[in-house]
């Protein structure tokens, strides 16, 4: 056993190879390591072993392990996977000395899990020296924590600088949050106002307490502040501008109380402006004085993070339970105002109701008169006599007549007058030019194939083609019935709570419908432009729609004019769309034109219900979906309202709010 070396560190660097040469170099290569560190040296496996035992009763511990490979019977190997279980070695760091990398044995000792790294001789100048503090640091960081810095000049610098200031900070973290709990804000508060005082009080240079009499401003809202403010006695409100520039209290702070700390800490500007309400007693810091304090009281640091931070905590319970408070208020407000809604949309439901009942007699008659002439002729259509070919014929008539549309009267009078000659009878021209047999050729076939029979098939046929009629005109009026009861029901349901790109058209025209009875003593002008489709909620823009053809219809009175018109447009650099109802009514005289979108203002003349939030609501849904609606008017000529709407809306409606 040699031993180099007889310095007393704690830490030694203990070396195992029998060529004294190697040892040698390595003492030399490791000679700046000295300072911190003990080199020891072994030729064999027994004398690491004494060195182990030494180092034990010393009570100092191996902090890196250089073995070499070939030692013994694998005792290099042996020694370097057992390093752990000897007391003076436990968590060192190893490394390996190989001739030639020995993939077997450097294997063994990774299988063992106690290799960090395996040098190959020879190694290059200063490898070794570079290897050593890098595991050093490693081990140091590891053990010896609480003494970074005594070894920042021998091994890694700067990754042990790192380590010891996060251990302090750490440090100081844990002390604030275990410092400071179970301590109330009064006690909080008076501790760290007796520390400032205490140390301003040792240092007299700086005078920080200041009496203030009443009404004494401390912090301006919106302006900057660089003052910290401590009440050690006295009241101070804090008091907050609204829209229309009058102020209100918002808050009230006593004792151990800390004004301005926001704004001192962020740079931003008072939220508030803080006034004396009586005489008040403060300690007054600026950012220099606080600097100062903190810097020669340490301890008063953490004292004054978590003061700041129960300080901020208040004012976001404040200010979420104002705001939940604000939530509540508002959603009370928004079901108030659907619940009006709705009742405007029933009230307009109501009117229309009662055209659209009137508009349902009609097609509903037709279909009563048609099914019981249908019911009548059946049983003959079924058991009619005819041969093949004047059965295929007939059955053609009635698919025909159930696709086919009306002849124009003018059209059917001049085919019947030029077909009279052919048949000598003009009921049966009209019937056979009804069916489809217009042509005299078609009509010279006919009678040549059916001789005598011809005029008594042609009757038959006819029965077939009012078969065919009666069905087509029955399907019409029930798609017609259809059409009111869909925008009926559209108009009448719920709104639908999501965007929906459709097209736009489809909506005006649902709402038209409804209005048909009205619209017959009118003349309705529709004007549509080429559209693509628009991102919106369909069933609240056809309330828009119902309320600007309703006030269109009661503005022209039992005759005039409404036109529809449609384009696209841009609206803010925006491609979008414009829609505008207008009617050459009574018109807007200029001194109420801008009420018309006033809540609980009406024009509608007597006899014509309206609750006045309508035009309110429109305004409301169209600058919900991100556009616009305007109107212009000239008395006893005309009123416009135009509806403009991007394509797809940059704000979110209400309704998804």
């Amino acid at each position: 056993m040699s031993i180099y070396g007889n310095r007393m560190n704690s830490n030694v660097i203990l070396c195992l190879d029998d060529d004294p040469a190697i040892l040698a170099r390595i003492e030399h290569e490791l000679s700046d390591l000295g300072e911190t560190f003990d080199l020891l040296c072994a030729d064999n496996a027994a004398s690491a072993n004494m060195i182990l035992e030494q180092l034990h009763r010393e009570e100092r511990r191996v902090a890196l392990f250089i073995c070499d490979h070939t030692l013994g019977e694998d005792e290099g190997i042996s020694l370097l996977i057992n390093i752990d279980n000897h007391p003076a070695s436990q968590g060192a760091r190893t490394v390996l000395l190989n001739d030639q990398p020995d993939l077997e044995k450097i294997m063994q000792a990774v299988n063992e899990g106690r290799l960090n790294y395996c040098l190959t001789k020879p190694w290059a100048e200063n490898e070794i020296k570079e290897l050593a503090k890098k595991e050093l640091t490693l081990y140091v960081l590891e053990f010896n924590p609480d003494d970074l810095l005594s070894y920042c000049n021998t091994l890694d610098q700067r990754r042990l600088l790192d380590a010891h200031i996060e251990k302090k900070l750490a440090t100081y973290r844990n002390g604030f949050i275990e410092s400071s709990l179970g301590v109330s804000d009064e006690e909080l508060s008076k501790q760290l106002i007796d520390g400032i005082t205490e140390y301003f009080n040792q240092n007299s240079e700086h005078d920080v307490s200041r009496l203030y009499s009443e009404d004494h401003v401390l912090t301006h809202e919106d302006k900057p502040n660089s003052f910290l403010w401590f009440v050690v006695e006295g009241e101070v409100a804090l008091l907050k501008r609204d829209e229309t520039g009058a102020s209100h209290e918002v808050a009230r702070l006593g004792q151990g109380s800390l004004i301005g700390g926001m704004s001192f800490v962020t740079g931003d500007v008072s939220f508030s402006t803080g006034i004396t309400l009586h005489t008040t007693k403060v300690l007054k810091l600026n950012r220099s004085l606080f600097s100062q304090v903190m810097q020669a009281r340490n301890d008063l640091l953490p004292l004054f993070s978590n003061y700041l931070l129960r300080h901020f905590n208040r004012r976001l319970k404040r200010s979420i339970t104002t705001e939940v408070k604000l939530q509540q208020t508002l959603q009370s407000l928004e079901m108030a105002h659907k619940q009006l809604i709705e009742k405007e949309k029933m009230a307009m439901l109501g009117q229309l109701v009662a055209g659209v009942a009137h508009e349902l007699n009609n097609p509903v008659s037709a279909i009563l008169r048609n099914s019981e002439t249908l019911r009548d002729n059946i049983g003959t259509l079924i058991n009619v006599d005819l041969n093949m070919q004047a059965r295929e014929k007939a059955n053609k008539i009635m698919e025909e007549a159930l696709l086919s549309r009306p002849m124009s009267t003018s059209d059917a009078r001049k085919l019947t007058k030029a077909l009279e000659p052919s048949l000598g009878n003009r009921s049966l021209a009209r019937k056979a030019v009804n069916m489809g047999l217009d042509k005299p050729d078609d009509i010279a076939f006919w009678i040549k194939a059916l001789g005598g029979e011809f005029q008594q098939t042609l009757n038959q046929w006819d029965m077939f083609y009012q078969a065919g009629s009666l069905l087509r005109s029955t399907n019409v009026c029930a798609r017609r019935i259809a059409d009111m009861v869909r925008s009926l029901k559209t108009y009448a349901r719920q709104d639908d709570e999501t965007m929906h790109e459709v097209d736009i058209h489809e909506g005006i025209e649902d709402t038209l419908v409804m209005f048909e009875n009205q619209l017959k003593r009118i003349k309705l002008v529709k004007d549509y432009g080429k559209l693509r489709p628009i991102r919106c909620m369909p069933i609240a823009l056809q309330q828009v729609w119902t309320n600007l053809i309703s006030n269109a219809l009661d503005a022209v009175g039992q005759h005039g004019e409404v036109e529809v018109r449609t384009r696209e447009t841009i609206y803010r650099s925006r491609k979008a769309v414009k829609v505008t109802v207008m009617d050459n009514g009574v018109g807007i005289p200029d001194a109420i034109k801008d009420k018309v979108f006033e809540l609980n203002y009406t024009t509608k003349r007597e006899g014509h219900f309206g609750l006045g939030i309508g035009l309110s609501v429109c305004r409301q849904i169209v600058e919900h979906h991100g556009g616009s609606i305007d109107v212009r008017s000239t008395p006893d000529e005309f009123t416009a309202m135009t509806v403009t709407l991007p394509y797809s809306p940059l704000v979110t409606p209400y309704m998804e709010e």
